[in-house]
């Protein structure tokens, strides 16, 4: 993260505090993304590895990628068209 390297960081949600923690407060000095999604062991099984807290994302396309399933998933309407004027006249 350091060198600039990492575009996104995923956090798992049952990371220990401390770690979480030292992670969060090195990112809120930058402007890396960080999205908790998943256990430690979803995260490691993703990649084949042990159960991990945190990934480090540096393909810009993938993060990319990422992100936007990431936050539909948070908001089940990101998809959806937003409603117009016109569509009220039509509701019904």
């Amino acid at each position: 993260m350091r060198r600039g390297a990492v575009v996104l960081v995923l956090l798992a949600r049952d990371g220990a505090p401390g770690q979480v923690g030292k992670l969060e407060r090195l990112l809120s000095h930058g402007s890396t993304p960080l999205r908790r999604t998943g256990t430690r062991a979803e995260l490691g099984a993703a990649l084949g590895t042990p159960p991990v807290t945190a990934v480090g994302v540096t393909h810009e396309g993938l993060a990319t990628r990422l992100l936007e399933e990431l936050d539909a998933e948070a908001d089940p309407r990101a998809g959806e068209p937003r409603a117009t004027e016109d569509d009220a006249t039509y509701a019904g």
